[in-house]
């Protein structure tokens, strides 16, 4: 099956979280083929007295059912220190199950797809530059199309056309 995942971390060594989850990502047995996204620096939307996110969007093919890739993203986030006492808190990495193909799931700990996907910019802008024709599959719209639909705020850049970088 076919998947997409948002990756993000504002907290410590932004780069070097993103990094290793990718690389606990690819190193799965039941995982191939992975394409990833630029690295974007984001302002916090939820949370706006935080520090700025990196965000990347990643594709990949899995044997895993939706279920045991949230479970083994879940314990990526766990062995890279994230800890969940408050909502929107800082995090060390954030790993978001977009889509599962055009599979719908609803249960008590998963949506997908992701059920803000279309609001976040911060995730579209990385996931459309990847994935710009996938069809969200309940409100048949492409990437690009649910990202054209929304503004240029909240901002997100492109690591590598900033002109400054603190990493």
């Amino acid at each position: 099956m076919h998947a997409y995942l948002g990756i993000g971390s504002n907290a410590g060594d932004r780069r070097s979280w993103c990094a290793n989850a990718i690389v606990r990502l690819t190193s799965h047995p039941d995982i191939s083929s992975l394409t990833q996204s630029a690295l974007y620096e984001t302002e916090p939307v939820d949370a706006p007295n935080q520090e700025w996110f990196l965000n990347c969007a990643v594709g990949l093919e899995t044997a895993l059912t939706a279920q045991a890739l949230f479970s083994l993203c879940t314990r990526i986030e766990r062995d890279l220190g994230r800890v969940r006492s408050e909502r929107n808190e800082p995090r060390t990495i954030d790993l978001d199950l977009l889509f599962y193909g055009t599979e719908l799931v609803n249960t008590s700990d998963l949506i997908v797809p992701h059920p803000r996907l279309e609001t976040r910019r911060f995730v579209l802008v990385p996931l459309a530059e990847i994935a710009p024709d996938v069809r969200h599959p309940v409100l048949h719209l492409t990437v690009r199309e649910l990202l054209d639909r929304l503004g240029n705020t909240p901002t997100v850049r492109k690591l590598d056309e900033m002109q400054q970088c603190d990493e």
